[in-house]
């Protein structure tokens, strides 16, 4: 039964049309930094892959609080940024 689901969850991906790599810091570079150290594209993928409508984030900041790995290990981040400047430009930007 799960391989039925799974199938007809491929056929409703949504593929990104482009992709950048991201110039400076933002919030939404934060979080698809915290997306990609998870195994994600981002916060579209996570969605797919893990059936769930929402992401749990800081209030305090909108930072992603945690991800659920594909292995079913979850990943805690802090309230604070993550992403250093350093790394920032790893961080993949999909348009979609």
């Amino acid at each position: 039964k799960n391989s039925e689901v799974s199938g007809v969850m491929a056929e409703a991906d949504i593929k990104p049309k482009s992709i950048h790599r991201a110039k400076k810091w933002s919030d939404d570079v934060e979080n698809l930094h915290r997306f990609r150290q998870a195994g994600y594209r981002d916060e579209v993928e996570y969605k797919q892959v893990k059936q769930v409508d929402t992401v749990e984030c800081w209030p305090e900041t909108g930072f992603v609080k945690k991800l659920q790995r594909r292995d079913s290990t979850f990943y805690y981040y802090n309230k604070q940024r993550e992403c250093e400047d350093k790394e920032v430009h790893k961080v993949k930007v999909y348009v979609y």
